[in-house]
């Protein structure tokens, strides 16, 4: 089976060091798959779920902030402001989190305060969706 390394690094830690066979990114448009031997490139990772199936058929799913991903040679590397198990998810934190983006939306706002606004609520949904559900482990 073809594999590739993958690091995924967060700013609090490093969330996966090792080969794997696949790895799935949100990005803007939609998911990225990445597999062995990916054309190089660099792209923007956005809020959303990540997904990344090992060697022996295990899929680790994380919750990830934005940040970026680049494939060089054979290696993936991914670097994102968080990085979350689902089990590290407070579910009532996140709920929380997500009323309170939503009140700060429909209050007026500059252009800099609704993107940030916007933002706190693709967390806080990225966090719930991945928080409150069993996740199927296949693609």
């Amino acid at each position: 089976m073809n594999t590739f390394s993958l690091k995924v690094i967060a700013c609090d830690k490093v969330f996966f060091d090792g080969r794997c066979v696949q790895v799935v990114l949100p990005l803007h448009d939609g998911l990225k798959a990445i597999q062995a031997h990916h054309e190089n490139m660099v792209f923007p990772v956005e809020v959303g779920e990540l997904r990344i199936l090992e060697e022996d058929g295990n899929t680790i799913l994380g919750v990830t902030g934005t940040g970026f991903a680049q494939m060089i040679n054979n290696r993936a590397t991914v670097i994102v402001d968080t990085c979350e198990y689902p089990e590290e998810i407070d579910l009532r934190r996140a709920q929380e989190a997500k009323e309170r983006a939503e009140e700060q939306l429909r209050q007026k706002q500059s252009i800099e305060e609704y993107h940030r606004s916007k933002a706190s609520l693709a967390r806080a949904m990225a966090r719930l969706k991945a928080g409150s559900k069993d996740i199927p482990l296949g693609y």
